[in-house]
């Protein structure tokens, strides 16, 4: 059983669908016992750092997320819930994340004559040793919407990255913890693959 971790800031609907596809048990849920409880989790998130971690505060669902990462149980985050695993934004200075990882989440510079916010298929360039990317072809492509781009302070965790304009980080990679700027959930047969990667690994 996967839950969908719940705080008002996700986009819980395209990812439940997503692993009902695969034939994958899930719950969505905000409550702390029945994440703990689950075999893996999900932390989706769409809208702004600052929101994002105003609602999860407000949801008192800080320690379950922390907890979970912890536990060594697969964790993955998407989107936004990649973003809040590290330091902090330039989207909302004053927030804080959830620190799992150093680094900071960074505006695309507006100079180099691109539409911003990324939106669309983008190709990725990853670490073969990922789980996560078991199967895929090379550079394979993902769903993206962003405005704000990764640069993890360790690269070493960085497990795939992307170009728009500019190189950035795409997917992290630690342990248990999984984590992608992009949208498995909206990126075809490709992101099926990745979520079912990810299930196998529970």
């Amino acid at each position: 059983m996967v839950a969908i971790i719940d705080y008002g800031a996700g986009n819980i609907l395209s990812v439940q669908k997503a692993l009902d596809h695969i034939g994958c048990g899930n719950v969505v849920t905000s409550d702390a016992s029945v994440i703990s409880a689950a075999d893996g989790a999900i932390l989706p998130g769409v809208g702004s750092f600052g929101d994002a971690m105003e609602h999860l505060a407000a949801s008192g669902l800080v320690g379950a997320v922390k907890e979970f990462a912890a536990s060594g149980k697969p964790f993955l985050g998407i989107c936004l819930g990649l973003q809040v695993l590290f330091s902090s934004s330039e989207e909302s200075p004053e927030a804080e994340g959830l620190a799992l990882f150093p680094g900071s989440v960074r505006r695309f510079p507006a100079d180099r004559g691109l539409k911003i916010p990324h939106i669309g298929w983008n190709s990725v360039s990853y670490d073969r040793e990922c789980p996560l990317f078991r199967g895929l072809s090379e550079q394979p492509y993902v769903y993206f919407v962003h405005s704000y781009y990764l640069r993890a302070e360790d690269e070493s965790i960085v497990s795939a990255v992307a170009d728009y304009g500019i190189p950035f980080h795409a997917a992290v990679w630690k342990d248990n913890v999984f984590a992608t700027q992009f949208h498995p959930e909206k990126s075809g047969s490709v992101g099926l693959q990745i979520l079912n990667n990810f299930v196998e690994l529970l």
